[in-house]
């Protein structure tokens, strides 16, 4: 697209996408004409102006003399036409500060988040590591009537979850406290993934051979160890801080707007669905407007990029606010703050 575009219309739409993003006012042809340091005509600004508004690259809203960028401009401009700089200094240290590797998985999910919010001035989210990328830290099988097991699994640092299995036959106390220490002894420290995948390794041998110790734990682990349901992969769930940061950004926004995108927050699927599509894809990612595919974001943008446990994919994290965001200074601390939640929960778990 960018040969399609000469090299002084792309520093005229330069120079309008930088003023509106710093004021939010339609930019008039004599301003652009002033800002963009171009030695041509008035006339020639506005032929140029019009060229860019057949394209689509920008629009003039209701009877305004000036124009604005439209989702199909903030793209060209980020792809194209912006220079991102490292992040300064005193915004690194303060993503150091707020990431510290002594804190649980789970309070620095929720520090980034905030950390996210309080340097853009936007709401921050981050997605929760999913159950299967979390490391066991120990695990216990209670018995209870009917067949049923409680799991009590200590995860990663402090967590705790329960669930409660159905087995096939009774098993005594014994043998299931056996099952637990077996586990504990061989798979303390690891993830619930590979763990998963070492038993169903297992399971593949001679069942006849095994001693009774390994058929129960097979099979209370084979249960204790699975997704609890066949959505469980897209399943999952976001921190989200600064919502209060969208209503003093929606200038030009209607607050029934807003109100609606508060209510996305609040069912959250629409939301953890299209961050669960940033899984996929290393790096900072960008939804500008209507590419979410969710009407209710037509008017904001998300930059996102995902973070990491042990060199695996396991969350994402980023900054949702108006189209008429800072890019160049959104992107690297978006970026910045995915490989420091990263290292911090590396060394978390050593």
């Amino acid at each position: 697209m960018q040969q399609d575009v000469s090299e002084k219309a792309q520093r005229m739409l330069k120079a309008l996408v930088e003023q509106y993003i710093a004021d939010g006012q339609p930019v008039a042809s004599k301003t652009l004409a002033d800002t963009a340091e171009l030695p041509v005509s008035p006339a020639t600004v506005r032929n140029i102006i019009a060229d860019l508004e057949e394209k689509g690259f920008v629009r003039s809203p209701h009877t305004s003399a000036g124009r604005v960028p439209t989702p199909l401009g903030y793209r060209f401009f980020v792809d194209s036409l912006v220079h991102v700089e490292p992040l300064a200094d005193y915004d690194m240290e303060q993503l150091y500060r707020g990431l510290d590797p002594d804190m649980t998985a789970q309070e620095l999910v929720e520090s980034a988040s905030g950390i996210l919010s309080e340097v853009t001035r936007m709401a921050g989210l981050v997605t929760i590591p999913r159950r299967e990328q979390l490391m066991l830290r120990h695990v216990e099988f209670l018995g209870l009537n009917d067949n049923r097991v409680l799991v009590i699994m200590v995860l990663d640092d402090h967590e705790v979850q329960n669930r409660v299995i159905y087995t096939r036959e009774s098993y005594s106390e014994i043998q299931l406290r056996e099952a637990s220490n077996f586990i504990n002894h061989q798979f303390c420290g690891q993830v619930l993934s590979h763990i998963r995948t070492k038993l169903i390794s297992s399971m593949q041998t001679d069942r006849e051979s095994m001693n009774s110790l390994m058929q129960t734990t097979l099979e209370v682990a084979e249960q204790a160890f699975s997704p609890e349901d066949q959505n469980a992969k897209d399943s999952g769930d976001f921190v989200i801080a600064g919502q209060e940061n969208l209503f003093a950004l929606a200038q030009d926004q209607a607050l029934e707007d807003i109100r609606e995108l508060f209510k996305a927050f609040s069912l959250k699927g629409d939301i953890l669905h299209l961050l669960d599509r940033c899984m996929d894809t290393e790096g900072v990612q960008l939804f500008i407007g209507q590419e979410s595919g969710y009407e209710l974001l037509d008017e904001c943008s998300l930059v996102t990029s995902p973070y990491q446990i042990e060199g695996e994919l396991v969350g994402v994290l980023g900054v949702i606010g108006p189209t008429r965001m800072a890019y160049e200074r959104v992107i690297p601390i978006v970026d910045a703050t995915a490989r420091l939640l990263s290292a911090a929960l590396d060394l978390s778990r050593r």
